[in-house]
């Protein structure tokens, strides 16, 4: 298993599972983390001041290009959740890693990675370097 890396931008957020979540077995529907990844990236990218609107502002989309869940245990109805997401890479795509764990015993439930890419709204072509707002967001140096 992998370690969970300290990274400079993460964000971490607690929920409560809700009934309209669960599946006729009465857990988790797997769909359903995709919204939690959604919750949780949200909140990362308000933390950065970077979110949705403001990459609209700023002339690029940002659409999610490859997703990766592994899922390891099962949430069930009124669970806490704690959802993390952690930036590890901004250079030429923004990935982001993510960890779902029961918000009382840390008992990890869903581990998934989202890589999303600059589009120009423009022209709609795809920036194969992210642009430089995003590098001025983070707080780093471009070259």
């Amino acid at each position: 298993m992998r370690k969970q890396k300290d990274s400079r931008w993460f964000a971490e957020v607690e929920m409560q599972v809700q009934f309209f979540d669960l599946d006729p077995m009465e857990i988790v529907w797997h769909g359903r983390y995709v919204k939690y990844l959604e919750v949780v990236r949200c909140a990362l990218l308000d933390k950065i001041g970077y979110n949705y609107p403001q990459m609209k502002e700023s002339g690029y989309a940002w659409p999610v290009i490859d997703m990766q869940l592994r899922y390891v245990g099962s949430a069930t109805f009124g669970q806490k959740l704690k959802l993390r997401a952690d930036i590890v890479e901004w250079e030429n795509r923004l990935k982001i890693d993510y960890l779902i764990t029961d918000a009382e015993t840390g008992k990890r439930l869903n581990r998934a990675s989202t890589t999303m890419v600059a589009v120009d709204i423009a022209t709609k072509e795809m920036c194969f370097v992210s642009p430089p707002v995003l590098f001025e967001k983070l707080g780093i140096a471009h070259e």
